[in-house]
């Protein structure tokens, strides 16, 4: 019985090995290649890959060479939605606030539109207020644009994406001025959006310039924590 065990678990180790050898650049690899990779015999890596392919881990694609399956992705999906990623974003807005007593969100594109994931309010009476949840518009607001800037390749948005940044002024809510940032992996592919925004007849051109030195330092901290745990951004968004 411990023999057999023992074989069980080196199979495991074999099949994981085989996972193992499908790197970022390496779409495709060919029976060759990973037997070349893995140091095992192209009659093992075949048995081994059989079973993968049973269970959607491994596919044969039409030029022979195999490719990672379409369980890899999901248990990848998984794994991203069982981090509780406010954990991450909310003190990095409740320090926003902290710094500069406007309220801070983080925004997320949701379809055709922008999602609010995250929201701290400014501790004023006087406030700009929406819930967690809500859907907005895309092309208005500071962070629809940055959103927009990573998806539509229009001139302006280009502009906006090169500059890493965006000030609305009363564009969504004519009393509100936001301040907003992309939150950004080592590959400058976007998570979201960190901003900050207030009632326009206070919320000056310094105080927004404030803001933004605090988004930008924020949005890398964030950012950081995110690769850290494992989390990547959805291109398929």
């Amino acid at each position: 019985m411990m023999t057999k065990n023992n074989n069980l678990v080196e199979s495991v180790q074999r099949a994981l090995s085989i996972l193992e050898t499908f790197k970022e650049g390496e779409v495709e690899l060919s029976l060759a290649s990973i037997a070349s990779k893995t140091g095992y015999y192209k009659s093992t890596i075949l048995r081994l890959i059989g079973t993968l392919e049973h269970f959607s881990y491994i596919q044969r694609t039409s030029s022979g060479n195999y490719r990672l399956g379409k369980n890899v992705f999901q248990l990848g999906t998984l794994y991203r939605n069982s981090l509780d990623i406010e954990q991450l974003v909310r003190p990095i807005l409740q320090e926003l606030v902290r710094t500069t007593n406007e309220t801070a969100a983080y925004y997320v594109r949701s379809g055709t539109k922008r999602q609010c994931l995250y929201r701290v309010n400014s501790p004023r009476s006087a406030r700009h207020h929406l819930e967690e949840g809500v859907l907005l518009p895309l092309d208005v607001g500071a962070t629809g644009h940055v959103l927009l800037s990573f998806l539509d390749k229009k001139e302006s948005n280009k502009k906006i994406k090169e500059q890493g940044f965006y000030i609305s002024l009363g564009e969504r809510d004519p009393d509100v001025a936001a301040v907003a940032v992309p939150v950004l992996d080592s590959d400058d592919q976007i998570f979201g959006a960190l901003s900050v925004s207030g009632l326009i007849s206070r919320f000056d051109a310094a105080k927004r310039e404030l803001a933004l030195q605090e988004l930008i330092s924020k949005s890398k901290e964030l950012a950081k924590l995110l690769v850290n745990e494992g989390l990547s951004p959805d291109l398929s968004l």
